[in-house]
């Protein structure tokens, strides 16, 4: 089966903000954003913040049935944090992981970190995500800490390792 990777746009708003909100639904424990929070905004501000830029990217995984994974990169505007970039939102949907989408996922978005000439991509995984961060980890992310009580969902707090991978 053919995957295909590529930049999201505004025009992928529609299939994006779908597939985020099933992500924010399934697994409110691994993003900072709540699904109440996302479901509120207009297709017109989740257009907008596909917008690829020198400083954000999404990019997108589409097989047979759509899109079906997700990541975006964001790289600081100040000057003292420019050499580093940030890996969130990423997510598989179930049905095609185990297919090495998220390692395709993964390699593609660090190959625009390396565009961009960061030297360190940052990540948070939520605690117990053991899936996701083997990933990272055989991708070459280490741990540099855990931040105790990171997220709070429905009353109960999840801790998230901190990772860093350093590309320079």
């Amino acid at each position: 089966m053919t995957v295909q990777i590529r930049t999201l746009d505004s025009e992928d708003a529609p299939l994006y903000h779908e597939l985020r909100l099933r992500a924010l639904r399934e697994h409110p424990e691994a993003f900072a954003t709540s699904y109440e929070e996302a479901r509120a905004r207009s297709m017109a501000d989740v257009a907008g913040r596909l917008a690829p830029g020198p400083e954000q990217v999404t990019l997108g995984a589409f097989d047979h049935d759509g899109l079906v994974g997700m990541a975006t990169l964001v790289r600081p505007t100040k000057a003292k944090l420019r050499h580093r970039a940030t890996l969130a939102a990423m997510y598989v949907a179930p049905e095609a992981r185990e297919r090495s989408l998220g390692r395709a996922l993964l390699e593609r978005i660090l190959a625009v970190a390396v565009e961009w000439g960061v030297s360190d991509v940052v990540l948070a995984v939520t605690v117990g995500n053991h899936a996701a961060r083997k990933l990272y980890a055989s991708a070459g992310f280490v741990t540099y800490g855990v931040e105790p009580r990171s997220l709070c969902v429905g009353g109960h707090f999840y801790d998230v390792e901190l990772m860093n991978l350093q590309l320079q």
